[in-house]
């Protein structure tokens, strides 16, 4: 499934079972909510959480922000009765953590099968499994509901025995390879999650880090983390004004079907235009999403 394009800088967990959450969720500069029925919900309370996220699903209140419900693990007892509440609930899709395989995807698309043609498939890569069968979980896309891959580095770093250093040094192949990975089948991908919501600069440099690998963006835990996110995952003013000299040179007349252009003493190839309407249609749908805010 492919999603229509539009900013997807910060993802934001929270307990679907707190419902003061979910209310000021609807009011944060967030791309992405995520009602969470898996980490942050206690066993006994299984069922009420997913009642919850059903609930706030259908009362909506979100604006344009993507509401996603991220089911319990696929090695849990709940998995199933998630699925099946998140496809009539008119979220826009739900996240399955522990996912490690293309037949996981399969077992997935099977219980969604009469969902909305609109609800998509999220997928965690957080196990060793995940990470061997990147490519056919990836691969898994083509003809099925998933359309995003979220990396969950705290489960990785569990099973790895592999510490979370600031610089993730452990974590930088399974970055790039999910990464790579997604981009070969037009997924989404998102980073994993920063613990230290106090440590802002350590934060940034997560972001900056992901931004840098090519994720999409970033899932968060908190919201004080929300606009350092949105700001390193945001075009800066400089990367929008080169983005449009590039589609400029290019719609010129007398380029017309030229692969290089020179522009300011730089060779600038075709293969670069695509890139440069990607920025310009990101910091578009920013600006209109921060204009209807304040309207």
């Amino acid at each position: 499934m492919r999603l229509p394009f539009k900013p997807r800088r910060t993802a934001l967990y929270l307990p679907a079972i707190n419902a003061r959450a979910v209310a000021k969720a609807r009011t944060l500069p967030v791309d992405i909510v995520i009602l969470d029925l898996e980490d942050a919900v206690a066993p006994e309370r299984k069922e009420e959480a997913r009642n919850a996220a059903v609930a706030a699903a259908q009362e909506g209140g979100f604006g344009d922000r993507e509401l996603i419900i991220r089911a319990n693990g696929l090695d849990t007892p709940w998995w199933r009765d998630d699925l099946v509440a998140a496809a009539r609930s008119g979220a826009n899709g739900v996240l399955v953590p522990k996912v490690g395989s293309a037949a996981d995807i399969a077992r997935c698309g099977e219980l969604l099968r009469d969902a909305p043609a609109g609800l998509s498939l999220w997928a965690m890569i957080e196990t060793c499994a995940a990470v061997v069968a990147l490519p056919a979980i990836a691969a898994a896309a083509e003809g099925s509901r998933l359309a995003a891959m979220v990396l969950g580095t705290n489960d990785l770093a569990k099973e790895m025995r592999a510490a979370l250093t600031p610089d993730r040094l452990a974590f930088l192949p399974i970055l790039t390879s999910a990464v790579i990975a997604a981009r070969a089948h037009g997924l989404i991908v998102l980073d994993g999650v920063c613990n230290d919501f106090q440590d802002i600069d350590r934060f940034e440099a997560e972001c900056r880090q992901g931004l840098v690998l090519g994720f999409d963006g970033k899932t968060i835990i908190h919201p004080r983390q929300v606009d350092p996110c949105n700001a390193v995952y945001s075009p800066t003013p400089d990367e929008v004004r080169w983005a449009e000299r590039i589609i400029t040179a290019f719609d010129a007349p007398d380029h017309a079907g030229k692969g290089v252009v020179q522009i300011d003493g730089q060779m600038v190839e075709r293969l670069h235009l695509d890139d440069a309407r990607r920025v310009q249609a990101t910091a578009a749908a920013i600006a209109r999403r921060r204009d209807e805010s304040v309207d």
